[in-house]
């Protein structure tokens, strides 16, 4: 039998750099190359030793995706994505270099001190790809209004008559008449608006067929009975979790949106901070905007009623349960702290109502249960 080796991968847009070690203790590696990221000259290298060991691969997970892992698949190679927040580092290691990153790999990976990350099918990647796309256009059109505003109020034209971009607000902007290069100007920012608009309309309709598709509409329908979880929070959180079965339970997925407070404990001295803000920023993000409904008397309004029609009765009794607890522990925090602290801490209840919606119910719960 081969024995086994530990492959450690230092993936770049142009090169991987990489270094194998032995199973045993000693840190000097068997070989070490840097090669181009290209998957015939990876292929040539890795069948040469592949011959001669059984490699265990890794890298960090990065902008480079899962095209590595993908191909050492196909050539037969057991490979983990790494995640890199979890990676564990010495204090006072100040040294950083490709060769350095690809051996500390290999040596941690083989000391099964690694945290991996989930690998998404092909499909999964590009569905979250498609609402993330979503989320950089609406920046992009935040970006632009502020761009409008800014001209504005740097040329004493400020709308005080109500809110920003409402129906009459869009109208006083429409009705502007500048003149000269500021008319030009102007008429760029708006048209830079309009078109990021139009193009964030589009995306919208895209996320609507794609979350009432077959696939998705099931769990959907369950999710957006919850108070303040419309289809795009439904969305975001789904492509970003993609599989929930790999969470033991709701407070690992608590710790995978990184709303779970942070504690430097020693001896009898026990210290618990803010939330330690790992893992899922974007699911991370929709969650605490979702809490903020919470604030608000339990009711179910005509949106939420035209959202739950048709849904299991223990489903909508499950949502209806999950606002009458956030209301109050919302409400039993604002009145101590910060309303923004109050707002996290029902987020992260709010993930255990989601958990069970999505495992304990739906199509999934019920061939488990038979």
């Amino acid at each position: 039998m081969k024995s086994i080796a530990y492959l450690g991968m230092d993936v770049h847009k142009d090169f991987i750099y990489c270094v194998v070690l032995g199973s045993g203790t000693n840190d000097t590696p068997i070989t070490e190359r840097k090669l181009p990221n290209d998957r015939l000259k990876l292929k040539k290298w890795i069948d040469k030793w592949a011959r001669l060991y059984d490699l265990r691969s890794c890298y960090e997970a990065s902008s480079c995706g899962y095209v590595i892992h993908r191909w050492l698949l196909e050539m037969g190679i057991t490979c983990d994505v790494i995640a890199p927040s979890l990676i564990p580092t010495r204090a006072g290691d100040k040294i950083k270099t490709d060769r350095r990153d690809a051996l500390k790999l290999a040596r941690l990976h083989r000391a099964g001190e690694l945290t991996k990350v989930h690998i998404p099918t092909i499909e999964e990647e590009a569905v979250r790809a498609l609402i993330r796309c979503r989320e950089a256009v609406q920046k992009e059109v935040i970006a632009s209004k502020h761009y409008v505003l800014k001209f504005l109020t740097a040329r004493g034209l400020v709308y005080r008559e109500g809110k920003n971009w409402t129906q009459n607000h869009w109208r006083y902007l429409r009705g502007l008449k500048l003149e000269g290069p500021d008319a030009i100007t102007f008429g760029h920012y708006i048209a830079l608006l309009d078109f990021k608009l139009h193009e964030l309309t589009n995306l919208d309709k895209e996320v609507e067929t794609l979350a009432w598709s077959e696939r998705y509409k099931d769990v959907v329908g369950r999710l957006i009975c919850l108070r303040g979880v419309g289809v795009l929070t439904a969305m975001v959180i789904i492509s970003e979790v993609q599989d929930f079965a790999r969470f033991a339970g709701p407070r690992e997925l608590m710790s995978y949106f990184g709303i779970v407070p942070s504690e430097r404990s020693s001896g009898s001295a026990q210290r618990q901070g803010g939330i330690t803000k790992t893992g899922n920023s974007r699911a991370r993000r929709v969650l605490i905007e979702s809490a903020w409904h919470y604030q608000r008397e339990p009711a179910v309004g005509e949106k939420l009623k035209a959202r739950q029609e048709g849904q299991n009765p223990e489903v909508i009794a499950h949502c209806w349960k999950a606002q009458r607890r956030l209301h109050k522990k919302f409400w039993s925090i604002a009145t101590r702290k910060e309303r923004c602290k109050a707002a996290v801490a029902v987020a992260r209840e709010l993930v255990g109502f989601i958990w069970a919606i999505v495992t304990n119910y739906g199509t999934s719960a019920q061939a488990r249960a038979h």
